[in-house]
């Protein structure tokens, strides 16, 4: 395969009559399938926005608190599927497939089910193209909108997000879309999103691990790594990524944002990609093997962070963590350990 681009249905084949509401209505109805830490925080920001969102977990206590957030809380998934626009956001493509293609998936009943599906999880392009030619077949259109960030991200309005598929769908859905992010890419049609979304975790981890090495090299030549990544955040290098993984790299606080399984799949996928465009891709080979000795260390639960901790270890270094507080690029201030 030559380019993701490729991987199209045919023009308009998703749009379905009347699929969003017109007649003054200021928003769709929405639904929203898969409620953990990401998916929580988005439908609770189009919550918040006066957007009517029901939302549905396979896990209910998962979605359960965002009653109290004037979301709609549902106990079959197969409520989901008269709303104009379901959000789905999940772990991986298998389920990702049994939410759509399930006995009581969202597409289970051809004579009801959603205008569009915008699915934000990251999955491979081919299980993406094979899902959205499911939805053309029911008259669903289909959106691939991934997104870069995590739940205190999207707290603080900072969520990016990148979509591809037909034209029209995205031109509905993107007023639900920027009440989400702080900024709306459109990539175009087919699978383009994917892709982008699987070079930008490559670059999620590499520069995880570089942050990781220079940070136990400076620490070992006895400056404190607090000092060498206030200078590096503050200088031309420095990102809004490299800051709010600041305060887990200083307090060795690994409470889970994306686990290092989750980066494991995203590098399969990546590593996949290049294979397929004839594309060497050197470092992230490499990284990918540090992630799979994380994961193989058991650090499976915690934050992808613990990869500071292996490269510590790797250079003989104990780390101590540091609990004064810390600018994560988010918060208003300086962050304290009690406030996080």
């Amino acid at each position: 395969m030559s380019s993701y681009e490729d991987i199209v249905v045919p023009e308009d084949a998703g749009a379905r009559e009347g699929g969003a509401r017109g007649g003054g209505a200021p928003h769709p109805a929405v639904g929203w399938a898969g409620t953990g830490r990401m998916g929580f925080a988005m439908a609770r920001r189009l919550a918040g926005a006066g957007v009517g969102v029901a939302a549905w977990n396979r896990t209910a206590e998962r979605a359960a608190p965002l009653a109290a957030h004037g979301v709609t809380v549902v106990g079959e998934l197969a409520e989901l599927r008269s709303r104009d626009v379901v959000f789905t956001m999940v772990a991986d493509e298998r389920a990702l497939d049994a939410l759509l293609l399930g006995p009581a998936g969202l597409l289970a009943d051809p004579g009801r089910t959603p205008g569009t599906v915008v699915d934000c999880s990251t999955v491979s392009p081919d299980a993406s193209a094979a899902l959205r030619a499911a939805c053309a077949e029911r008259g669903t259109a289909f959106l691939a909108a991934p997104v870069s960030g995590n739940a205190k991200v999207v707290e603080a309005g900072g969520l990016s997000i990148v979509v591809s598929g037909e034209r029209a769908a995205y031109e509905r859905a993107a007023p639900l879309l920027r009440l989400i992010g702080r900024s709306v890419t459109y990539a175009g049609r087919g699978e383009g999103a994917r892709l982008v979304k699987i070079a930008h975790n490559l670059v999620l981890g590499v520069v995880t691990q570089a942050l990781a090495e220079t940070a136990v090299l400076a620490e070992k030549g006895g400056v404190p790594r607090r000092a060498y990544l206030e200078f590096l955040n503050d200088s031309v290098l420095g990102s809004a990524f490299t800051r709010y993984k600041t305060p887990a790299f200083v307090r060795l606080d690994y409470t889970p944002t994306f686990t290092p399984a989750l980066l494991r799949k995203d590098f399969d996928l990546g590593l996949a990609a290049g294979r397929a465009l004839d594309v060497p891709l050197p470092l992230a080979a490499a990284t990918a093997q540090l992630v799979q000795a994380c994961v193989s260390a058991g650090r499976v639960d915690e934050d992808f962070a613990v990869l500071l901790d292996l490269q510590a270890a790797a250079s003989g270094l104990a780390l101590a963590p540091d609990d004064g507080a810390v600018d994560d690029g988010l918060s208003a201030g300086p962050e304290e350990e009690s406030g996080t």
